[in-house]
């Protein structure tokens, strides 16, 4: 899909480079990167940011944080240009959300000790779900279940490290992401269905939406079609991931 009108840099890139935020993880997903042995990040936001930063001449600077809602809560503090996150009501007031790139279902993780094979069994005075602070998969969690007790953490590695001390019977995040932690939790498995279903899209600070989201869009619908965001999760190991729909918005 070719640009039709030039890239609005003064919005896009106001202080030179293309500054993306990116969330790390110790597994990847269509929202979370990795960092290598190298120190090098991958992932699907790590290479749409690349290619918009490429498309629109400017160098590009990575800005890492533990989760998306840190990623949200410095939105209004000048920290980032353009990022890549889940939708909810409550970050589209703090956010401007763009095109959709990926479709997203967020589930449980659970142990064994859990004893629990159904999202609906964990709900449970005696079960404490680790959700990651200020992300759409943790507030769903908190809304989703009455009994069980979401334990706050700041990011993955923290959520992770609850589970496995014996502090929190499961994790709360994206199937991918779940998925990928499976070796890093001792017998644990990924819950069938899901208690948040929404989009993986692209953002920027608020208010910037009308003059930076036009291009932006335009540019997500072009990696869509290209096959770009296939072949990225592909390379991240998520050939089961869903690329979302031609057109689609954040919802």
């Amino acid at each position: 899909m070719a640009q039709s009108v030039a890239p609005p840099l003064d919005v896009l890139a106001p202080k030179g480079p293309l500054r993306v935020a990116i969330a790390i993880s110790p597994a990847p997903s269509a929202l979370y990167a990795v960092k290598d042995a190298s120190g090098q990040f991958k992932g699907v936001t790590v290479d749409l940011g690349r290619a918009l930063a490429a498309k629109i001449g400017r160098p590009l600077q990575f800005v890492d944080y533990a989760s998306t809602g840190e990623i949200t809560a410095v939105g209004d503090k000048d920290a980032w240009d353009v990022t890549f996150m889940p939708h909810d009501a409550a970050r589209a007031k703090l956010v401007d959300f763009g095109a959709a790139y990926h479709l997203l279902q967020s589930t449980l993780l659970v142990v064994e000790r859990a004893r629990a094979n159904t999202l609906a069994e964990v709900d449970r005075a005696d079960i404490r779900i680790a959700g990651v602070e200020g992300t759409a998969t943790g507030r769903a969690a908190s809304a989703y279940y009455k009994q069980a007790k979401v334990v706050w953490v700041r990011g993955v590695d923290d959520a992770v490290a609850l589970v496995n001390g014996g502090n929190a019977e499961a994790i709360g995040l994206s199937r991918e992401s779940l998925l990928g932690l499976l070796g890093k939790v001792p017998n644990s498995k990924v819950l069938d269905g899901g208690f948040l279903n929404s989009t993986t899209s692209v953002a920027v600070p608020r208010g910037k939406g009308a003059a930076a989201l036009p291009y932006v869009n335009s540019f997500i619908e072009e990696q869509k079609a290209n096959g770009s965001v296939r072949k990225s999760l592909d390379a991240m190991g998520l050939t089961a991931s869903m690329v979302a729909p031609a057109g689609m918005k954040a919802e």
